[in-house]
C-alpha cells in the first residue's frame, strides 16, 4: 500500500533557485556572501570565496602598510568634523582620498554632536584600521565589522537636507507580482494535493516558473546608489534565513522549522520588514547633542492572504511561527551583525538617516552656518552611479513536514527616520551633554578628524 505523503512549500520572493543556496550551504565557513546586479538590474547572489584566508591575510597587511598608523589604532571614540571633511573635499579639487571615502574608519555613528561658536557637526563612534575583504566589503581590520561610508552619509543628507522638508520614508521592498501570484494560484491548482516526494522538483520548478521575477521597489533614497543595495541585500538575505535556504551565523531557528503547516491558511502570505527601533535615541537638553543607544534594529511580521487571482489582503489571525521567528531574529541582531557585514551595514543606514533626520529637524545646519555644498550636490560628490536593482528571481525551499501549503514571503526595510526623531527620549543622566562639553573642537588647518 503506498503511503500518503504531505507536503510543505515555502517561497520567498527575493532570490536564486534554492538548489544553488542548498548545495553551498557547506560552503558557507570558507566563503563570503554577496550580490551583484547584472545590467538589467536582476540581483544575484554570489559567493566569494578565499580558501585558507590567503587573500585576506594580504589585503589586511597591504591595508596595514598605506593606513596612517593613528589612523589605523582602534578608538573608542573617533570624531569626524562633517563641514571640515567637506573642506578638505575642496582643498583637493574634489579629489577624495579613502581615508575621507571611509570616515576615517567610524564602524558606527553613536553620537551627533553640535557646534554653533566652531560651526562644527561632529560624528562620533568606535572605529579602526580597515581592508576590503574577498567579498568587496570594507571592514575593521580586526573586528571584520563595515566601514560607515562616505557615498551612504551623503545619501541620508541628501534625503533630510538643509531648508526643504526630509523624506517621509525610507526603504524598500521585494515582492511578487499580482500576475505572478495568480499564475502560482493557478499551478497550485492543477497539481492538487497528488504531490509525493518524487514530485518534489518539478513542483519547485513550477512555483519558480510561475511566479516569475520579483519586483524591487526604493524609497527615498535613489535607487543607483549603494544605499539601495545594501536595503535590498539585507532584505534578501534575512528572508533566506526564514526560509532556511541560508544557514544564519549564529543560531537561530527559521521560520519553516518553526511553522505548523495545520495553522497556516493555504493562501497565507507572510510578510517580514526591518525598522528602526524608535526607542533608541537620547538627546541632550539643549538639543545639541544626540546618542543612538543599542542595535537599532527592529525585525517585524505582518500577515496577508493571496486570493485566486493573485490579489493580497491583511490577514485577521496572526502567526505564531512568523512572531517567534522575527522576536528571535531582533534578539539575535546583534550577534548576526557582528558575523555577518550585511546586518552590520543595515544597522549603519539606519544610524545615518536617524542622525541626518535629527541634524534636520534641530536645524544643525543654520546653526552651524553649513550648507552642504559637496556633500549635498550630485555634480560635485557622485552617488548615484550603481546600477538600480529591479527584479530578482524567485527562490522555492521544499520541505516535507506536513499537508498544507505556505505561500510567498514579502516585506522589505522601512525608516521613519523622522518618527525616531519624536520618540527621542531626554538625556536625564546628562551623559550625553557631558561628551560633547568633554569633545573639544581645536584642529589645526585641514585636520578633519581626531580621538
Amino acid at each position: 500500500m503506498a503511503v500518503k505523503h504531505r507536503l510543505i512549500l515555502s517561497l520567498v520572493a527575493t532570490l536564486v533557485c534554492a538548489s544553488m543556496w542548498l548545495q553551498t550551504q557547506t560552503a558557507w565557513a570558507q566563503a563570503q556572501a554577496g550580490v551583484v546586479v547584472d545590467a538589467e538590474g536582476v540581483l544575484r547572489t554570489r559567493l566569494f570565496s578565499d580558501a585558507g584566508g590567503q587573500l585576506t591575510r594580504q589585503r589586511i597587511a597591504a591595508a596595514q602598510q598605506a593606513i596612517d598608523a593613528d589612523m589605523a589604532r582602534p578608538s573608542s571614540m573617533r570624531k569626524v568634523s562633517l563641514n571640515r571633511l567637506e573642506k578638505a573635499i575642496v582643498d583637493r579639487n574634489g579629489a577624495v582620498t579613502n581615508e575621507m571615502r571611509y570616515l576615517a574608519g567610524l564602524q558606527r555613528v553613536k553620537y551627533v554632536l553640535c557646534y554653533p561658536d566652531s560651526g562644527d557637526v561632529v560624528l562620533a563612534g568606535p572605529a579602526e584600521g580597515w581592508f576590503t575583504n574577498a567579498a568587496g566589503r570594507v571592514v575593521g581590520i580586526q573586528s571584520g565589522r563595515p566601514v560607515v561610508r562616505l557615498e551612504d552619509l551623503a545619501v541620508a543628507l541628501r534625503a533630510f537636507p538643509p531648508g526643504s522638508k526630509g523624506t517621509s520614508l525610507i526603504g524598500c521592498s521585494i515582492d511578487p507580482t499580482q500576475e505572478g501570484l495568480a499564475s502560482m494560484q493557478r499551478f497550485l491548482h492543477s497539481i492538487g494535493s497528488r504531490a509525493t516526494p518524487g514530485d518534489t522538483q518539478f513542483i519547485v520548478s513550477g512555483l519558480r516558473n510561475s511566479l516569475g521575477l520579483q519586483q524591487v521597489s526604493i524609497n527615498g533614497v535613489p535607487p543607483t546608489t549603494r544605499f539601495a543595495q545594501v536595503l535590498v541585500e539585507a532584505d534578501y538575505r534575512m528572508k533566506l534565513i526564514g526560509i532556511g535556504l541560508e544557514r544564519p551565523p549564529v543560531r537561530l531557528i527559521s521560520y519553516v522549522q518553526r511553522a505548523n503547516p495545520a495553522q497556516v491558511a493555504r493562501n497565507a502570505m507572510q510578510r517580514w520588514y526591518f525598522t528602526p527601533d524608535y526607542e533608541s535615541v537620547l538627546v541632550s537638553d539643549d538639543r545639541l547633542a544626540m546618542e543612538l543607544v543599542g542595535d537599532g534594529v527592529k525585525l517585524i511580521g505582518a500577515n496577508e492572504l493571496v486570493t485566486a487571482q493573485g490579489e493580497r489582503r491583511v490577514a485577521a489571525d496572526g502567526n505564531k511561527a512568523s512572531q517567534a521567528f522575527v522576536s528571535s531574529f531582533t534578539e539575535k541582531y546583534p550577534q548576526l551583525a557582528a558575523r555577518s557585514p550585511i546586518y552590520a551595514e543595515l544597522r549603519n543606514l539606519i544610524d545615518l538617516a536617524i542622525a541626518a533626520a535629527f541634524m534636520q529637524c534641530e536645524d544643525y545646519y543654520g546653526r552651524a552656518g553649513w550648507t552642504m555644498p559637496v556633500l549635498g550636490d550630485e555634480s560635485r560628490f557622485s552617488v548615484e552611479r550603481y546600477t538600480a536593482p529591479q527584479s530578482v528571481e524567485s527562490a522555492v525551499n521544499a520541505i516535507w513536514k506536513g499537508n498544507r501549503l505556505m505561500t510567498p514571503i514579502g516585506g522589505g526595510v522601512e525608516i521613519n527616520a523622522a518618527k525616531a526623531v519624536e520618540s527621542a527620549q531626554p538625556d536625564t543622566k546628562g551623559q550625553v551633554t557631558r561628551l560633547r562639553q568633554e569633545t573639544k573642537v581645536d584642529l589645526p588647518e585641514g585636520q578633519w578628524w581626531w580621538d
